[in-house]
């Protein structure tokens, strides 16, 4: 930790040089070119939220009605006119939106099931950066069914829709539309009390025309640097900042092996203590996976280990704090997308609570204490993790420190210590530079990061240090490109991380121009060409692959046709078994695969997706299928069906890989919803049932009800499945605010 405090005392030194007025380190005042601003307006009474923008008190609302076209053509007209209304008093803010639409029964609204995504139906989002930092921010959304999506900004684009926040929605239509209306508590968002100017925009969504509207955009970009001015904020409380969530889970798992059932009945608890309105206290006990969904399998026909997605809400919370070095964050259409991206993160939430194999792990309790003081983000996190297999129980944590510099960007340092994997002492500190500036002629933006971590683990000594420096002009039209250098040395262990590739060196670029037909059936032509080299530190090329989309196509309509031209080369230093029986033999390999993706916009009640690749792979060939159907009958009910299919050829032996999921889903209302998903895969002759029943009566409240099944082929892999395990949980969780 002594680096860790060494490294803050140059940030601060260095940040109180460069936070001077005028940089975002303070809030925000000026007036960009173009810039928008509203002033709102207070109310003594609080609407009511049905959707229908029926009383009084809406007459004096803020008005906001200059929404323009984001797509297809940026600042034009938008298709049709929305009218936004905007009131706070001391507890919410209210939002009232009417969104005008000439073909009313052609609205999209086939999503009912709450919380689920809703970027295929008509939608309005209203975004938030309460701090006016132009870095982070809120995103909540609501479709015509009334169903609520929400989320958290990171790195300013990225949005990261894990996070759920506590807020009220409700639509209802019209002759002409429909309406929405909000409730965003402010016990739900953190905010800076020193200031009355917020950054505010509005985000609307016409599937079935491919179009988008926004407040405010830059090159075709809504994020938190884009962002509008809302001024007139003053007077807000969150209470006594007090959040208690309750749980009680009651769990029955069994094994077929054995014959063995074991049952329990745990309570949990969070609780949630604002100590100021941009600074979070909470602790956590006995936090689980019995409510989240469950993992979407994956082929793997490489040898390194693929990435998986946090959903504990404990986790989720101010987690774009956490985030580091712009690991992860897309880059062109190889790099950023897959494990890949991922390697070297310095922390990964989803190493704490679950084995290697994927089974859940007792949490102990945990504390966490997160947000904004001035221009510093801070996060702490400590989380003692039961005992299992050969490894003891023991107290993993991360502290995270960020400073806002210069306007658009960012200074920090991280460090962790604790193995949730092994009783090996571990530790990583490291520093991350990003910088970001938005505001380039033609309203381009330039983003760079550099970052250094080292590590420190029991029984390794040197090369234990890891870096990396990036630059990219990102572009949704024209020309667009970057290029990434990183190292990971072969002692680097982030063990509360993520890391799947040590003792290497890591370039990538992307270069790409993107088109905008106007007055055709053509809305995007995207051509790209993006590759990535991985040198060994010590022994040369481990692995190169070069991507080339001559063609790459979205109609208005939202449907998709893109070209898939590859170049592979690989350099096995020992034999690699590729599947049961099938070794590849050590030695230097190129080969190449070609082929489409044709895509149907998933706002129609059919929809899917079809990708067909052929080549060769390694010293024999591959055939890939992946596709995919959806059916959507009405809002009520959903069916998908999913199939991926390698067929791989070598001379060393034939092998097929086949992973196929079912899921029918029925929505009673926008409160209650039952998910099934079915997952079969021919690797590990394994089907997992999954069905969760989930009761949502009001935000804050939820009730759980799932059922695990798992069946396996496990001796002569004839297709004969017998139950291996299962388990049902109930869990309800009630949120108390104070």
């Amino acid at each position: 930790m002594t680096r860790l405090l060494a490294a803050s005392l140059c940030i601060a030194y260095c940040g109180s040089a460069l936070a001077q007025p005028g940089s975002s380190a303070a809030p925000r005042t000026f007036t960009d070119p173009g810039q928008k601003i509203v002033r709102m307006q207070r109310t003594d009474s609080a609407p009511a939220i049905d959707g229908l923008l029926d009383e009084e008190v809406w007459r004096n609302a803020a008005v906001v009605d200059n929404l323009h076209q984001l797509e297809p053509v940026e600042y034009a007209e938008p298709f049709e006119p929305t009218t936004i209304l905007l009131l706070y008093d001391d507890d919410a803010l209210y939002v009232g939106a009417r969104l005008y639409d000439s073909s009313p029964d052609e609205i999209s609204a086939l999503n009912l099931r709450q919380s689920d995504r809703i970027g295929t139906d008509d939608n309005i989002f209203v975004l938030l950066d309460p701090f006016n930092s132009q870095r982070n921010g809120y995103f909540f959304g609501v479709n015509s069914n009334s169903v609520r999506h929400d989320g958290l900004f990171q790195n300013a684009t990225d949005a990261y829709s894990e996070w759920d926040g506590i807020y009220r929605a409700q639509a209802s239509r019209f002759e002409d539309g429909w309406i929405a209306e909000f409730e965003i508590p402010f016990k739900t968002i953190s905010f800076d009390q020193t200031t009355d100017t917020w950054g505010m925009n509005f985000v609307r969504n016409m599937p079935r025309l491919n179009s988008r509207s926004a407040w405010m955009s830059r090159n075709r970009e809504f994020g938190p640097s884009t962002f509008g001015l809302a001024t007139g904020f003053e007077g807000m409380q969150q209470g006594i900042g007090l959040d208690i969530v309750p749980s009680v889970i009651s769990r029955r798992n069994k094994s077929f092996d054995s014959g063995a059932t074991t049952s329990d009945f745990e309570p949990s608890l969070d609780v949630a203590y604002r100590l100021t309105p941009s600074l979070n206290a909470s602790l956590t006990f006995n936090t689980d996976f019995s409510a989240t969904e469950v993992d979407d399998r994956q082929v793997n026909l490489t040898r390194f280990g693929l990435f998986f997605p946090e959903k504990r809400d404990f986790f989720l919370r101010e987690s774009d704090i956490f985030e580091f070095g712009n690991i992860g964050v897309p880059n062109g259409a190889v790099y950023g997308f897959g494990p890949g991206g991922q390697n070297g993160r310095p922390f990964f939430s989803r190493r704490i609570g679950l084995s290697p194999t994927g089974q859940p792990i007792d949490l102990e309790y945990g504390a966490k204490l997160s947000g904004r003081i001035g221009a510093w983000e801070l996060g702490l996190l400590s989380v003692r993790q039961d005992e299992f297999a050969s490894t003891d129980a023991g107290a993993l944590s991360v502290a995270r420190a960020k400073l806002g510099v210069l306007r658009e960007s960012s200074i920090g340092v991280i460090a962790t210590e604790g193995d949730p994997g092994s009783n090996l002492d571990n530790s990583v500190a490291g520093f991350d530079f990003l910088y970001r500036n938005s505001r380039l002629p033609g309203g381009r933006r330039l983003e760079t990061e550099l970052w250094y971590q080292s590590s420190e683990t029991q029984g390794r000594v040197g090369d234990d240090s890891a870096y990396g420096l990036g630059i990219r002009v990102p572009s949704a039209e024209g020309v667009r490109g970057g290029v990434q250098l990183r190292r990971y040395e072969q002692n680097f262990n982030p063990a509360l991380g993520f890391l799947n590739r040590p003792g290497v060196t890591d370039t990538t670029f992307d270069v790409g121009y993107t088109l905008w037909p106007r007055e055709t059936p053509l809305q995007s032509w995207l051509i790209t060409l993006d590759g990535q080299r991985i040198d060994r530190i010590d022994a040369g090329l481990q692995s190169q692959s070069l991507n080339f989309r001559p063609v790459d196509l979205t109609t208005r309509t939202g449907d998709g046709f893109n070209v898939i031209n590859r170049v592979y080369k690989e350099n096995l230093l020992k034999p690699f078994e590729i599947s049961p029986g099938v070794v590849i033999p050590y030695g230097a390999y190129a080969f190449r695969d070609t082929g489409f993706q044709i895509t149907a916009a998933d706002y129609r009640r059919v929809s899917g997706m079809l990708r067909f690749i052929d080549g060769s792979f390694y010293d024999g060939d591959r055939t890939e299928i992946l596709s995919s159907l959806t059916w959507i009958p009405s809002a009520r009910f959903r069916a998908s069906l999913s199939y991926h299919y390698n067929d791989v050829r070598l001379p060393q032996g034939e092998f097929e890989t086949r992973l196929a999921s079912v899921g029918v889903d029925y929505v009673f209302s926008s409160t209650l919803s039952w998910v099934n998903l079915i997952q079969y895969d021919n690797i590990t002759e394994t089907i997992g049932a999954n069905m969760r029943v989930h009761w949502i009566p009001e935000a804050g409240r939820e009730l759980y009800f799932v059922i695990n099944h798992n069946l396996q082929d496990r001796f002569d892999r004839d297709n004969t499945f017998e139950s291996e395990r299962a388990d049902i949980s109930i869990k309800y969780t009630h949120t108390f605010r104070f």
